[in-house]
């Protein structure tokens, strides 16, 4: 997904990482790039998924009724390996199906937000992934129960089994941290009012904060955050001020609220984690993935070394933008434009061309695939803002919402959906539906190495300073939101927690504290930090997931080093970053990446990418000079 208000890749739980395979004879492909381009769809066509809404519903009653089959299982799973096979292959397709299920109503709700009937067919969808959660509950207890040995001696003494071991040696992994049913079952009936706070926050923010009306030059503008957001990127100085004056402080004034949820919210992470027996929140959070906690603090240790190209950065801006000095709202308006137009013809062919260093399978599958109607292209009343690839169903497509604008940032964001769309077809075409889901750790890899070859080959074609300089700052943006922003948030949320287990209070003037602490260091002594904006932690939804922003950054640090191997390193170098992609969820995200020669446990790519900034650095001040 595409970077939204919060400086982040937006996802959704359900929606965002699983994608399809491309059934064989399931497709008419366009057999040339020319007649694909004359006629390019629109519109997403759902009716592969169900044909009618009836069909959907009956499919709701036919899910319903095969979940009580896994009662038949309960009890028996150490009794052999044919049980066991069963009882897995039947859990598989239920899931399978829900996938299916769950895609039909989430793009119909996010097509039309106005149509409530659409959105409570997500809610259905939703509540019968829970009552499939449900059903399976005792499943995870009783394997353990039977031993790893028994289980994993069935699995490897039946070839089709293959493709359940990792899932359950990664079950018998995490061992140590799952409670008996009593206690799975108190875990989850604590989870609704674990999620209070975040629920909480929500509300304030969307619905009860009364956020101001500002007159500016284009006319007045409400200061929520969809209007805070055009506003601080106004190419007028004193606009994007009053933008950051009126929309942190509304966010001042409900500090004390707004730092109790967030308190109450972590303090739900701690509880989590002492119930599963975790020493720290932190480890609890990134087990699920089987990432070390090394990474993150990697990360962050980097990210700190490489501050002074940071600020470097900002120097830059500051002159471009003919300013005596730098403050903290001058960091969104654009210093470099763009006159030029891309339609939705012209970001696929020019994407076609970024990818051919991918090499002809890709290109050929990317060609034939964004020919489809899997898209829903073009903004429309009702429907939901931003970017994203949504797709549960296996035996289908994926399935692409876009909100297209007709200039670089839309044609960017059309090859960065196509890199999450690519993953997923490469990924479920090479594994069975039970390994193609990989983890968010890998998730954001293809879609910003496929913003750096667009990037690339946009460069290589630019013919005056303005254009080379315009294409050289999206590299910069793109190190700055997605490496350096999000590792403050990271170092942010890991003092959060770990002032929190040293028994400290977390109240809202606090947390605005430790906050401005971070921006004055991230952003350098040259720019200037408002106080008064510091508030800007509140801001940010993603504190209320858990420890998730960081992988944002581990992410475009490993797509610096595949990008550049792609593009230098020959059918080899790609080759290899292709088998990253066609892994999947076949094993740990960490040795999915190591397998394509980068270790993410070192300080090896942080730097990497700390000094591919350095050299765009140096290439726009030639330009500049």
């Amino acid at each position: 997904m595409r970077r939204h208000e919060s400086g982040a890749f937006h996802m959704t739980d359900l929606s965002r990482r699983e994608a399809l395979l491309l059934s064989a004879g399931a497709l008419a492909f366009a057999p040339t790039l020319a007649a694909a381009q004359a006629a390019l769809p629109t519109k997403w066509d759902l009716s592969e998924l169900f044909p009618t809404d009836a069909a959907w519903t009956t499919e709701r009653a036919a899910l319903q009724a095969d979940f009580k089959k896994l009662a038949a299982f309960k009890g028996r799973l150490g009794e052999s390996g044919a049980t066991l096979k069963a009882a897995l292959q039947l859990v598989s397709d239920l899931n399978r199906r829900l996938g299916r299920f769950y895609i039909y109503a989430s793009l119909m709700a996010d097509e039309d937000q106005q149509v409530a009937a659409n959105e409570e067919k997500r809610q259905i969808a939703v509540a019968l992934a829970a009552e499939l959660g449900e059903a399976t509950a005792w499943m995870n207890p009783e394997l353990l129960a039977a031993g790893r040995e028994k289980i994993l001696g069935f699995v490897d003494a039946d070839p089709q089994m293959a493709k359940f071991r990792y899932g359950l040696a990664d079950l018998f992994r995490q061992a140590p941290h799952i409670l008996s049913v009593e206690g799975e079952a108190l875990l989850a009936a604590a989870s609704n009012p674990l999620n209070g706070p975040s629920q909480i926050r929500g509300l304030l923010v969307a619905a009860d904060m009364p956020y101001p009306e500002v007159e500016t030059s284009k006319g007045k503008i409400r200061l929520d955050p969809q209007g805070y957001g055009v506003l601080r990127a106004s190419t007028v100085r004193e606009e994007r001020k009053l933008a950051m004056d009126g929309f942190f402080g509304t966010y001042k004034d409900y500090e004390t609220t707004l730092g109790s949820a967030q308190s109450a919210h972590v303090q739900g992470h701690i509880f989590n984690a002492k119930a599963r027996k975790f020493d720290a929140s932190l480890e609890a959070a990134l087990n699920g993935a089987n990432i070390p906690t090394g990474v993150y603090k990697t990360l962050v240790a980097e990210a700190n070394a490489g501050l002074p190209v940071l600020h470097r950065y900002f120097e830059l801006r500051r002159r471009m933008l003919g300013l005596p000095d730098m403050h903290y709202y001058d960091i969104y308006p654009p210093v470099t434009k763009l006159e030029r137009k891309f339609d939705l013809a012209e970001s696929r062919r020019l994407s076609i061309e970024a990818f051919k260093p991918l090499g002809p399978e890709y290109v050929k599958l990317f060609t034939e695939a964004s020919a489809q109607p899997w898209v829903h292209v073009y903004p429309q009343k009702g429907k939901r803002a931003g970017a994203y690839v949504n797709g549960s169903a296996y035996d289908v497509h994926p399935y692409m919402l876009l909100n297209h604008t007709d200039d670089y940032e839309g044609m960017s964001t059309y090859a960065h959906e196509w890199g999450h769309a690519m993953h997923t077809l490469l990924a479920m075409k090479a594994q069975p539906f039970e390994l193609y889901g990989y983890a968010t750790f890998t998730a954001e890899i293809a879609s910003t190495v496929n913003e750096q070859l667009l990037v690339d080959h946009m460069l290589k074609g630019a013919k005056t300073r303005d254009e080379k300089l315009f294409y050289l700052d999206r590299l910069c943006e793109l190190f700055r939101g997605t490496f350096y922003r999000q590792t403050m948030f990271a170092e942010f949320e890991l003092a959060m927690h770990e002032t929190a287990e040293a028994g400290q209070p977390l109240s809202g003037q606090r947390l605005t504290a430790m906050y401005l602490d971070l921006l004055k260091k991230y952003h350098g002594p040259k720019l200037t930090i408002d106080p008064a904006y510091a508030t800007e932690w509140a801001y940010i939804q993603h504190f209320f997931f858990n420890f998730y922003v960081y992988q944002y950054a581990t992410c475009v640090s490993a797509s610096v080093f595949f990008a550049d191997r792609v593009l230098t390193g020959g059918p080899k170098g790609r080759d290899a970053y292709l088998e990253v992609l066609r892994a999947g969820g076949s094993a740990d995200p960490v040795d999915v990446i190591k397998k394509g020669g980068l270790d993410m446990t070192t300080p090896a790519p942080y730097r990497a990418l700390v000094a591919k900034f350095g050299r765009t650095l140096d290439e726009m001040e030639k330009l500049l000079a």
